[in-house]
Order: structure tokens, then sequence, then C-alpha cells
């Protein structure tokens, strides 16, 4: 996640971190080549020249422009989702963890680590990496080699909550009633993960991209030929413009799709599992807080 502040709009059209720019360069840097080169060959191809107007480059241009519009809007979607299942997690742990406090629970901060351990163990699922580190760092010794061991660690986890509230239930720490309440906190925490494991594992249909993809380019690549007889020299230029909005949307929506990555735009899972973790362990009595999580070069993991 980009994380800077706002810079004048001078410096904004030179920003290089965080825009997609490092991306699509080489693909624009080829339609400008190819452009200059139909100028000086006054749009001619194997000594043909290549007729076409700006009437149909218009007419697909608005087409396109629509179809962009919504293969953006549908991978913004995906990401604004991804961000409040998160805030679900956030919301939901602390409330746990403050019912389990209020109501006279025991052992609130092995609670409060296992709820910490539970977010990391979410995060490292949505982006396929070991959560073996944070879970000795926050969990007992042998409850962390055997989360470990498990395929999904998320779900020994919850049940390892449950069966802690379970057994202070039966041995009349929390009242029955009490423990129905806490449970449904944990319930919303395993609904909010399973909403990120189903954007995870349902992307955009293929289709769009490949579509989107080919009448991009194509469209770029035609271009140069429909407005060369307009406005001659300034091709390129115009070519280049246009080529780097369709592409930097384009590349946009690719990078945004998937909102649990680590690309520069997507979702800073790290920081939000670092302070859920130090919010947790805060209401628990804890001193030793992790310290938050500081932007490398404007991006936040």
């Amino acid at each position: 996640m980009i994380v800077r502040p706002k810079p004048n709009w001078l410096r904004m059209l030179f920003v290089w971190r965080g825009s997609v720019l490092s991306k699509i360069i080489p693909q624009l840097l080829f339609t400008t080549a190819l452009s200059a080169l139909v100028v000086v060959f006054h749009g001619e191809l194997l000594n043909r020249k290549i007729t076409l107007t700006a009437v149909p480059f218009s007419l697909v241009g608005v087409a396109l422009a629509i179809f962009l519009g919504f293969r953006n809007s549908a991978s913004y979607d995906r990401y604004w989702e991804a961000r409040k299942l998160w805030g679900k997690l956030l919301v939901s742990s602390r409330d746990a963890l403050r019912q389990h406090i209020a109501f006279g629970g025991t052992e609130p901060r092995l609670f409060a680590r296992g709820l910490a351990a539970y977010v990391h163990a979410v995060r490292h699922q949505l982006r396929s990496t070991s959560p073996e580190a944070d879970l000795r760092r926050l969990l007992p010794r042998d409850v962390a080699e055997q989360a470990c061991r498990q395929r999904t660690p998320t779900l020994f986890l919850m049940m390892r909550l449950a069966q802690q509230l379970q057994a202070q239930r039966e041995s009349g720490a929390l009242d029955p009633i009490l423990a129905s309440s806490l449970d449904r906190s944990l319930g919303e925490l395993n609904e909010a993960q399973g909403g990120c494991e189903r954007i995870a594992s349902t992307p955009l249909p293929f289709t769009y991209s490949v579509i989107l993809h080919r009448t991009v380019y194509l469209y770029c690549l035609l271009l140069p030929f429909g407005l060369l007889d307009s406005i001659g020299v300034m091709t390129p230029v115009m070519v280049c413009f246009v080529a780097y909005t369709f592409f930097a949307i384009e590349a946009l929506s690719d990078e945004i799709e998937e909102p649990f990555g680590t690309l520069p735009n997507d979702l800073a899972l790290e920081a939000m599992s670092i302070h859920i973790e130090a919010t947790l362990l805060e209401m628990a009595g804890e001193t030793e807080l992790p310290p938050p999580s500081r932007p490398v070069k404007h991006v936040l993991t």
C-alpha cells in the first residue's frame, strides 16, 4: 500500500513509485516507436498505403473505455471488500477479547495471543507464506508446533480458541450465555476469513482479461495509421498519451484484482496484522508491544 503525503500538482506529474509506469514502459516505448516509424514511412507497409480514419477509432475507443471502466470497477470492488473484511477481523478480535476480559474469562493474555496468532495465520494463508515465525513468537511452544504441522493453521487456532472458551464455561469461569456471545465473535472472525478466502480463490473470469488485453493492444498499435493523415508528426505524441491511459488502467486493474499480494498498491496485510496484535496485547495488559510498521520508500507491506 502506498503511504505518502500527496505531492503538489507539479511533482504529481513525475511520481514514479506507486504508479504503474514501471510495468507498462516497455510496451509504451514500443507503441511510440511504432508510431514514429509510421510517420517516417508515411503510413506505408510493404509499399502499400494503409488507409484508416479516426472514425472507427472513435467508436471502438468509446466501447473500450466502457469495458476498461467495468474491469477497473470489478477489480476495485474486490479490493474494497477485502479491506472491509480485514476491518472486520480487527473489530471482531477486539470485541472478542473485550468480552473475554469483561466477563471474567481466565488467562486473557493467552486468549489475546491466540487471537493475534490467528490474524497472522490468516495473512500468511492469503499470501501463501509460512506462519511458523509468528506462531512460535505468540503461542506456547507445544501449541505452535501443533499449529505448524496443520495443513490449515487458521482452523486449528480457531478450534483452539473455541476449546478455551468451552473449558472456561465448563469450569464455571464463564457463564454459558456470555460464552455463547463470545462464540459469536469467533464466528465473525471465521466469517471474515471465509470472505477473504473467497476473494483469493475466485479471480475474475480470465476471458475478461484476454479480451481487454487484445483489444487494448490492437487499438494502440493501429491508432497511428488512423491519426497520421490528420495530425502528422504529432502522431507519436498522441498515441503515447492514449496508450499510457489504456495500458495504465489495465495494469492497475490487474494489480488490485488480487488485493492480498505484495505489490505496491495491494493491501498492507503485514502492517494491519501487527496493528491488530499490538492493540490486543495492550488490551490484555502486556507492555512489550510490537513496533508499528513503517513504510519503506513510501510502500507499506
